[in-house]
């Protein structure tokens, strides 16, 4: 059954909402905000301000909700296409897929991504606690409330920026457009409604976490990737550099254990550093994967009730 014509832009967007319902909810707040521009361009472009008669030339010529709906719906699987990864012959051996993971071009977009946290964390952090903290101290003036308003804009802004170094590096569909606010309503209700929405506090919630996520995810890759590093090339350094030693306890001049049993050793501990190499790219990944669907969980819209 085919929903009734729209006759402003608000019925529009919702049918186009509800179009889309079950999509997933980054392409909807995409979708959102391109066609709310363009119908307000094009009710501007017109001069009379009479949407009936806009929204019937837009649904010839843009599109319906319906329609508009199943074209972003497809232009999805060509994004989710490219968001995912190459694919590698499949390893059935639990050997393959270990060592498997360094065929994966996310682990190494994880990995970065756990170096450069702890940088966008201490700043993610810091903005949000300086500009609280300055929001409470105006309050009690006239710049209060504007500086709040604007405080929470560039908190909606930073979750954008996040948002693509998340899909960039993580492989999780993010939004690149705003969140849709109904411009049809009063700038102070639009005000009111940025505050109620519970993404702005689920942004800034996310901020927050991002310090000691930031500095948990650099720990553990450089302790993991130093670690594995070095037990996999340092015990050859010792063996060849100067002859030198491996540990042991000496006794008149005599090592213990024999030197046989160093070099022996050498090739085990190298192994083990290998495989642990190769376990922090593993939990690299499996934090990269966990960490990209919270960021989707608080930076998005993902209620069904939103969308």
């Amino acid at each position: 059954m085919n929903a009734p014509v729209p006759r402003t832009i608000a019925e529009y967007l919702k049918q186009l909402r509800a179009a889309l319902r079950g999509a997933d909810p980054a392409m909807i707040q995409d979708a959102l905000y391109d066609a709310e521009e363009h119908l307000r361009a094009e009710l501007a472009e017109r001069g009379d301000g009479d949407e009936v008669a806009m929204l019937a030339e837009v649904v010839g010529s843009y599109g319906a909700p319906e329609e508009v709906a199943e074209i972003y719906r497809d232009q999805e699987v060509t994004v989710q296409r490219a968001l995912r990864t190459p694919r590698t012959p499949p390893r059935r051996s639990l050997i393959g897929r270990f060592f498997g993971v360094a065929a994966d071009p996310h682990t190494y977009g994880a990995l970065f991504y756990m170096v450069l946290a702890m940088a966008t964390g201490i700043f993610y952090f810091t903005w949000v606690m300086a500009g609280a903290g300055m929001s409470i101290g105006f309050s009690i003036l006239i710049i209060g409330i504007p500086f709040l308003v604007l405080f929470i804009g560039t908190v909606r802004a930073l979750s954008l920026v996040e948002g693509r170094i998340v899909e960039t590096m993580l492989g999780v569909r993010m939004p690149r457009r705003p969140a849709y606010a109904d411009r049809s309503l009063p700038w102070l209700k639009r005000i009111g409604a940025m505050f109620t929405d519970p993404r702005t506090w689920s942004t800034l919630l996310y901020m927050l976490l991002m310090l000691p996520l930031g500095v948990a995810y650099f720990v553990i890759m450089v302790t993991g990737i130093c670690l594995s590093v070095s037990l996999a090339v340092a015990p050859w350094i010792a063996l060849f550099v100067q002859h030198a030693e491996i540990g042991g306890i000496y006794v008149d001049g005599h090592a213990w254990p024999p030197h046989a049993w160093h070099v022996w050793m050498v090739p085990v501990i190298s192994v083990i550093g290998i495989l642990l190499l190769f376990t922090v790219m593993h939990l690299a990944r499996g934090i990269g994967h966990l960490h990209g669907h919270l960021a989707k969980h608080l930076l998005v819209r993902c209620r069904e009730s939103d969308v």
